[in-house]
Formats: C-alpha cells, sequence, structure tokens
C-alpha cells in the first residue's frame, strides 16, 4: 500500500518535471530500496525515467530517511534540513542522480489541493496542517525540555558540572592535609 501511494506520488511529481526524468532514464533497469524508519519502499527507475514496482533483485542504491521526515517537511523547515539527515549508499552515479531528484523535485501541495476543494480552501487546509505539526513538533521539544529539567534537577541521574568541581576542590584539600598529616607524623616518629 504504501509503495502504491510512494510510487503514484512520484510519478506524478516526475510527470511535471522533465529534468527529473531525463536524469534517471540512464539507470532504467536499476532498483533503489527507500527506508523511511522502519517503512521500506522498493521501486525500479522504468525507460522514461518515472518509478516502477517491477524486479525482485537487489537495490543498487539505499535511501534511508529519518522517521520524522514527513513532519519536518510539514514545519517548512525545507528539504535542506531533512537532506541533512539522509543517509544515501549504493552506486555512486545512481546514488548522486536519485538524490539530485530528491533534493530539487518539486511538490506545490496547495495547487494539488486546489483542484479538489478550490484555492481558499487549499490555502487554509495547508496553513492548518502546517500550523498543527508547527504545535506537535513544539510541543514534543517542550516536554523534552521538561523531562531533562526534570531529570537534572528533581532526580538527578548524574552530576552536574559545578558540584564535580566542587567535589575535585574538596578532594585535592583533603590530600593535601592528609599529606601534611603524614609528614607530622613521620616527624613525630622519628623525634621518638
Amino acid at each position: 500500500m504504501l509503495d502504491l501511494a510512494f510510487l503514484l506520488t512520484v510519478n506524478r511529481l516526475l510527470a511535471a518535471a522533465p529534468w527529473a526524468r531525463a536524469r534517471l532514464a540512464p539507470f532504467a533497469g536499476r532498483r533503489a530500496r527507500l527506508l523511511l524508519g522502519p517503512l521500506p519502499v522498493e521501486f525500479r527507475i522504468a525507460a522514461d525515467g518515472t518509478c516502477e514496482s517491477l524486479g525482485s533483485e537487489a537495490p543498487a542504491v539505499e535511501i534511508v530517511l529519518p522517521a520524522d521526515a514527513p513532519l519536518v517537511l510539514l514545519q517548512g523547515q525545507g528539504r535542506g534540513a531533512l537532506m541533512q539527515k539522509v543517509h544515501i549508499s549504493g552506486a555512486a552515479d545512481f546514488a548522486e542522480a536519485l538524490g539530485f531528484v530528491l533534493r530539487n523535485l518539486e511538490w506545490d501541495v496547495e495547487e494539488d489541493l486546489s483542484h479538489l476543494v478550490g484555492d481558499i480552501a487549499a490555502r487554509r487546509l495547508l496553513t492548518t496542517a502546517t500550523g498543527i505539526a508547527a504545535a506537535q513538533a513544539e510541543t514534543l521539544r517542550r516536554l523534552a525540555d521538561n523531562f531533562a529539567e526534570y531529570l537534572r534537577y528533581e532526580q538527578p541521574v548524574g552530576v552536574l558540572p559545578a558540584d564535580a568541581d566542587s567535589f575535585k576542590a574538596e578532594n585535592r584539600t583533603l590530600a593535601e592535609r592528609t599529606a601534611s598529616l603524614e609528614k607530622r607524623l613521620l616527624i613525630l616518629e622519628n623525634a621518638q
């Protein structure tokens, strides 16, 4: 199901981008695997530069996206932020071509939505979805910050740097006093 949705979406974008199809066409017949978190999508490049799900041979390229990729895109952080987290491995020329297409392929979500629901509704839907995604990301960030603060101050798991420095200073002072006492004891023992 995910394979079909991915292929339909990518092929729709490729249909509007002849440069991308031209870039992928030389790799016709080669397979690639896209991993979005734990979800794999395997596809093959067709002769016209589009994607198809045929073939069963091992993929020549593997693209690993972080599990939060859709959220990063919806938040408007852009593909630049997402592409920094992407790991592409395999045949260098094919990987470079796929990476270039993924970085530069544009999807105007608002335009596609406008054909279904109209311009104003599409704009409002996209604005709402972006706002919800940003609010969820902010909520998760705050939750993580609060949890870190709780662990740091309420239920300390580790040692704060200031406490560690203070402990080291006290140990140094104690070691110096111990050495001084040992010298005094040695002097007293020698005097008897």
